[in-house]
This record gives structure tokens, C-alpha cells and sequence, in this order.
């Protein structure tokens, strides 16, 4: 199965991106496709075809491809749009001013006034036909669509722009033929409105568009164009596109690191704040992998290129992004649905009320009057941008706190989570051994005795070693491994046993610590003995330590009445201490990959909307039959492929974080669609004519100006959730 994105021009409402979907999904050899109308992308899988083939089909269904997806770039064109509008603004005032000036007593302008039909007539064409050249996009589209059986909001605006043009066409030859009459049956100036608000409004739309992808726009913007290699001792300044995998480059402090890599010698503390949401420096020394886009504060590094151009951390977080929006949600498809019945519809409206009024002896004028603003005023617009707006904006809010989605569902579904099931190893915990307590009875400090562990240990390249970090190298002779008992090596003239008990029988010692010794055993610690020159100076016990701010998020988990456990493989004892110091009195211990998973469905089946946060391979089934399966940012690639939801900072407190973000978009969505509709239910009676006894009328021009209105209230209403603020609950 083969997978691309692909960055669609033309389309311009709901209608279209429906439209195009539907064709797409009836192609043999298209599985699925997915079109985004915010993004103008097409996410397509197929097998059996070829780029060029999809981009046929696009053409076929009307719209034009612009290769595949590799960013989002300001529109070249926006500045020229701008001057286009400010000129033909200018242009519109002037054909309002001679064409209703006198209305209200404003001074004609010589020869262009009603005293001279056929000149005035005969500038308002040639005003309309510049106009109609401006709009000349729109009308093309909605021929296409009408072609291709898809009709779209370009399509109404098209039949009423038309309609309008051809009867003031009409009243302009009789004008010619010495009618002056005919005046009252112009409407140039109402055609030129109407283009002229649509493409305001869309100018409009597409500036508040814009602010909806500045998320995925910085996250492409934070790869610098340069970077400096190292080649035989030497630097040398290179772009982007000249790193090749297995390069040596270089970062100094206030770089940012060029490409994906993994630290060859050196040391830096860098902000990784961009992709996990984390303020916090974070210390990158030999073996650590370093991200594309960090800043390093101080220090120097080599590192060694692992990722480059689309195989780059950014890359993969930037598609991935990207096609969590493309996902629909329920409520998505349902507007899609009524947004595809929509224009048929009131094209139906439209003619059947033109058709009524005339035969019930209203006016050819009035009749097509109504007709003309029916078309123009109707909106799937705002009923197509409802959703899909708000999915944009949320991913963006959810991104910069470090959590990236694979499913557009999930914003939907998070705000019914009411069970959340942890595994212990690598997501409430670290996963790596620490040092949790350190009992001293020698004549060192804390941090003395702890380097001399340290630098014994990491001699040794025992397991435990890992917990010890060295702060001073020492100059360690005859290390030695003792086959379960530990490990034996000297310092200078000292001698050091570093073991579990057995170290004292082999060394004959007493054993007079053990109050210390149960201390540490109750809390579920590996014991080291430290031995010198025959005398004990120090016990210390090591374990997987606590992840920061777990209990406290637990805590509010509970507090919001959602039930919390604990799914785990690990032995019953170590995880039943873990799991009272955080306070989760439900654990299933020494639990296999497939009984978790079983576990799982057991309470999905008992209508749980289940939360399933891992971090192993063990976890993988779990996570993928869960409602909504989190993996963190730390673990294997198996889990995180088979979740919905990545915590790049490895931290469970943005779950709670997805949680508010997804109920303040779900009540935005409702919002839209209730404003979308209610528009629609307000305006077409309006425009048909039924307020009419009321002296509520509506002319396409008006038409035009609500029509846009309607589209932007959606818009600003979806750009709000922007600006809410994230505190936690």
C-alpha cells in the first residue's frame, strides 16, 4: 500500500473538497482518499498506480495538483490580491456613486448620469466586464463543477453572476435600441458586487486560514539552511542539503543542530521546547541523539547525521500533523454529508421560486431578483469550514504542547475518556535504574563516595553501572567481575567490593546493617554494598524511579472522576509499591502482551472509554484496542506506531491537556454548526421574497456582503480557540 499527500489548487468551499474526495474514492486502485479543504491537500492511498495517474484523476474532477506535499509557504500571490481588491474597490465606489448617487443628491459626473442612457449604460458594461475578468476563476470553477457533476458554492455564485449579467445585457440593447426605459433593469453594478465581496471574503478567509497552520509553519521553519561539518579536523560551512547521513557536523553554543543525529564527543545542555513542549534545558553528551531545530546553550558537540530531509524527526512530526487533520471525525462527515446535498438543493430553491413567482404573476425582474440572491446568498461555505478549521487549530494548540496525533478522531473522542490504564516501566516510571537512596558510613561526602561507585562500575560495564553517572574520572586497575556476587577493582592503592550480600560472606564481614538493608528492600531497591579495604561505607539501593509530576496528574485524573490503573508485566511486589506511592489502588500485575490487550477489551466491552498509555512492544495490542492508545515519546517504535496519540515530552500531564482541548473544540464545532445553519435558515426566506409583507427584502449585492460574513464569523470563531489559555484543570 502506497501513500502520498498531495497540494490541490481550486478549490474554494466544502462542495469542492467533497466533491474531489468522492471522485477520488471511485478510481480503482484508490483504497482511500482524504481532502482537506483548510490545507488544500489530498491524502490518498493506492496501490497499482502511479503519481501521474492520481494527479489525472484530480484534473478529471476539475481541480489542478501541485505535486506532492513538502510544506506550507505564504502565498506568493497575497500582495497582489491585495492591490487587485484596493484598485477594484476604487472602481466599485465610483460605479455606486453614478449609479445611486442621485438618490440621495450627491453632484453627477458630466455625461455619466441617467441624461445620457446609452454612455452610462455603455461604461457600466465595460466596468462589469473588468469584473467579470477579475471573477473569471470563480466562473470557470463553477462551470467545471457543473460539468463534472459537482456543483460548489462557484457554481451558484456563476448561475446568479450569469443570470444577472445576461438580463442587464437585455436591458442594455434596448437601451441601445433608444429605450431608455430600460435603465430600472440594469444590474451591472449588483454583478460586479457580488464578484467583488466573494473574492473580499475569500482573501479574507484565506488570511484567517493562514494563522490556522502556524504551528506546522514554524515546525518547518525551525531547521536552520546551514550547518558546519567537520571534515579532517576542520569546519566547513555547508547547506542543508549537502549533509549526507554519516557526516560529522558540529554545534556550538547558540547553534541549532542541523540534522536528526546521535552525539559523537562533547557536551551541551539544549531547548528541545519545540517538539516536546518542555522548558526545561536537557544535557546531551556521548550517544545521546539530538533533534534537528535544538538550541544548545552552552558547550560543544560533534554529532553524527542519522536524519536528513524528509526522514527527519521535524519531517515525520510535520506529516504526521498533517495527516491527523486530514483525519475526519464523525461529526466532520456529517457536515461533509449535508454540505454535498446542500448546493443541489438550493439550486432547486432557487429555480422552483423563480418558476412560482412567475406563475403566480410576480415580475420577470422581481422573480429573477430572488432567484439571483438565493444563489448568492446561500453558504455551504461556512458549513464546510465549521469542522475542519477547528481540527486545524486544535492540532496546532495540541503540537505546541508536545503532542502530536495520528487520528483527527481523537479530538473527538478524548473529551469522553473515563478510564485511563498505565503500564508501569518506561511511562510511570523512567524505565532506567536510579539511585534511590544512598546510606554513607565512610569518611567521603555523598557525591565523593557516588563517583567512586560510578567510575567502578562503568569500568565493569555491568547493568547497574547505568544508574551511576561519573562526575570525576578515576584511574580504575584490575577490574574484575565476581559471577553473582558483583564486582572487585582498586583506586589507586584502595581496594573496592561492589556487590549484594554474597560480597560479605566471600569477604567474611558481619553483617550490621540491616535495619538499612530492609529499609531499602521494602521499597523495592536493588542493594549495592560498598566495600573498602575490607569495611563496609556504604549501602546503596537503586530502582526505576517515579517519572516528575505523576502522582499529582493521577491525582487530578481522580479527581475528575476518571478511574486509573495500573497494566503491567513487572512483578507484583515492585508493582504494587510503585503503585501506593501514587496513590492507584487498581493493579494487574505480571500481566503477558496478549493479556493485556485482553484486559483492554474487557473493559471496553463493559462500556469504558479506555485510555491505554505504554511505552514497549508488549504494549503494542493494548494500544491499538483501546479508544484512544498514547505512547510516549521514549518508547520503541512498534508502540508509537501503534498508538493514536505520541507524548513527545513523556509526560502524562498532557493528557489532560488533549482532554481540554478536545472539549473546548467539540464546543466550538457545535457552535459553528449551529451559526452555519441558523445563517442559512435566516437568509433564504429573506431572499426569496417571504419577508416581503414584513418590508424585509434582500438584494444580491446584500446577498454577497452576508454570504461573506457568514463564512468569516466561522472562521474567527474557530480562530478563538487560538488564543485560550492552557492552564490545567
Amino acid at each position: 500500500m502506497n501513500k502520498i499527500i498531495l497540494s490541490i489548487d481550486g478549490m474554494t468551499c466544502s462542495a469542492c473538497s467533497i466533491g474531489l474526495e468522492k471522485y477520488l474514492n471511485k478510481q480503482k486502485g484508490i483504497n482511500k482518499a482524504t481532502v482537506n479543504l483548510v490545507l488544500s491537500l489530498a491524502t490518498i492511498e493506492y496501490e497499482n498506480l502511479s503519481k501521474k495517474d492520481l494527479e489525472r484523476y484530480v484534473s478529471e474532477a476539475g481541480f489542478t495538483s501541485l505535486g506532492e506535499f513538502k510544506g506550507i509557504n505564504e502565498s506568493e500571490d497575497r500582495h497582489k490580491d491585495k492591490t487587485k481588491l484596493i484598485g477594484l474597490g476604487l472602481f466599485l465606489i465610483f460605479m455606486m456613486y453614478i449609479s445611486m448617487g442621485h438618490m440621495i443628491n450627491l453632484p453627477s459626473v458630466p455625461f455619466l448620469n441617467h441624461y445620457y442612457p446609452k454612455v452610462f449604460a455603455t461604461t457600466l458594461l465595460v466596468f462589469t466586464l473588468l469584473f467579470l475578468w477579475y471573477g473569471r476563476d470563480i466562473l470557470t470553477s463553477g462551470i467545471k463543477n457543473l460539468y463534472h457533476k459537482m456543483p460548489n458554492m462557484d457554481t451558484l455564485v456563476m448561475f446568479s453572476v450569469l443570470f444577472s449579467f445576461f438580463y442587464s445585457i437585455y436591458g442594455y440593447i434596448h437601451i441601445l435600441l433608444n429605450h431608455p426605459i430600460y435603465m430600472s433593469s440594469l444590474y451591472f453594478e449588483s454583478t460586479c458586487m457580488v464578484i467583488y465581496f466573494i473574492q473580499l471574503g475569500r482573501y479574507l478567509e484565506n488570511i484567517s486560514k493562514e494563522k490556522t497552520k502556524s504551528a506546522i509553519k514554524k515546525l518547518v521553519q525551525i531547521t536552520p539552511l546551514s550547518a558546519t561539518l567537520s571534515v579532517d579536523g576542520k569546519e566547513k560551512q555547508v547547506t542543508i542539503d549537502e549533509v549526507k547521513k554519516g557526516d560529522i557536523l558540529i554545534c556550538k553554543a547558540g547553534d541549532k543542530v542541523a540534522v536528526d543525529g546521535t552525539v559523537v564527543s562533547g557536551k551541551t545542555y539544549v531547548d528541545e521546547s519545540f517538539i516536546t513542549g518542555e522548558s526545561v534545558p536537557v544535557l546531551k553528551e556521548k550517544g545521546s541523539k539530538v533533534i534537528a531545530g535544538a538550541i544548545s546553550y552552552d558547550g560543544y558537540i560533534l554529532y553524527q547525521a542519522t536524519g536528513i530531509g524528509r526522514e527527519s524527526t521535524i519531517s515525520e512530526i510535520v506529516k504526521l500533523v498533517v495527516e491527523a487533520t486530514n483525519t475526519k471525525s464523525k461529526i466532520q462527515k456529517l457536515a461533509d454529508r449535508i454540505s454535498g446535498y446542500f448546493v443541489p438543493i438550493v439550486l432547486i430553491i432557487a429555480i422552483l421560486t423563480f418558476l412560482f413567482q412567475m406563475l403566480f404573476g410576480v415580475s420577470l425582474e422581481q422573480s429573477l431578483i430572488h432567484m439571483i440572491t438565493i444563489l448568492v446568498v446561500a453558504c455551504p461555505c461556512a458549513l464546510g469550514l465549521a469542522v475542519p478549521l477547528v481540527i486545524m487549530v486544535s492540532n496546532g494548540r495540541c503540537a505546541k504542547k508536545g503532542l502530536f496525533l495520528r487520528d483527527g478522531e481523537v479530538l473527538e473522542k478524548a473529551k469522553d475518556i473515563d478510564t485511563i490504564v498505565l503500564d508501569k516501566t518506561g511511562t510511570l516510571t523512567y524505565g532506567k535504574l536510579k539511585v534511590f537512596k544512598l546510606f554513607n558510613y565512610s569518611k567521603y561526602k555523598d557525591d565523593k563516595l557516588l563517583n567512586i561507585v560510578a567510575n567502578l562500575e562503568h569500568g565493569s560495564h555491568h547493568p547497574i553501572g547505568k544508574a551511576f553517572d561519573v562526575e570525576k574520572s578515576l584511574e580504575v586497575e584490575e577490574i574484575k567481575t565476581l559471577n553473582g556476587i558483583g564486582i572487585y577493582g582498586k583506586i589507586e592503592k584502595d581496594e573496592y567490593y561492589l556487590g549484594n550480600q554474597k560480597v560479605l560472606a566471600k569477604l567474611k564481614l558481619e553483617e550490621n546493617r540491616s535495619k538499612d538493608y530492609n529499609f531499602l528492600t521494602k521499597n523495592g531497591c536493588s542493594i549495592i554494598y560498598v566495600v573498602e579495604n575490607q569495611k563496609v561505607i556504604g549501602l546503596i539501593g537503586v530502582r526505576d524511579t517515579i517519572r516528575k509530576d505523576v502522582k499529582k496528574t493521577i491525582d487530578t485524573f481522580k479527581k475528575m472522576g476518571i478511574d486509573v490503573m495500573m497494566l503491567t508485566g513487572d512483578n507484583e511486589v515492585v508493582a504494587k509499591l510503585i503503585a501506593k506511592e501514587l496513590g492507584i489502588s487498581k493493579v494487574i500485575a505480571d500481566v503477558l502482551p496478549q493479556n493485556k490487550e485482553s484486559e483492554i477489551k474487557k473493559l471496553m466491552d463493559d462500556g469504558k472509554k479506555v485510555v491505554m498509555v505504554g511505552d514497549g512492544i508488549n504494549d503494542a495490542p493494548s494500544l491499538v484496542s483501546a479508544f484512544i492508545g498514547i505512547s510516549i515519546n521514549e518508547g520503541c517504535d512498534v508502540a508509537m506506531d501503534s498508538s493514536d496519540v505520541i507524548l513527545m515530552n513523556n509526560d502524562i500531564q498532557n493528557i489532560l491537556d488533549l482532554m481540554k482541548i478536545s472539549k473546548q473544540s467539540y464546543k466550538v464545532i457545535k457552535q459553528n454548526l449551529f451559526w452555519a445553519f441558523f445563517y442559512n435558515m435566516c437568509m433564504i426566506p429573506i431572499a426569496m421574497g417571504l419577508l416581503e409583507p414584513l418590508g424585509i427584502t434582500m438584494s444580491p449585492m446584500l446577498g454577497s456582503i452576508a454570504m461573506t460574513f457568514s463564512s468569516l464569523t466561522v472562521v474567527f470563531n474557530s480562530l478563538r480557540l487560538g488564543g485560550k489559555k492552557d492552564e490545567r484543570n
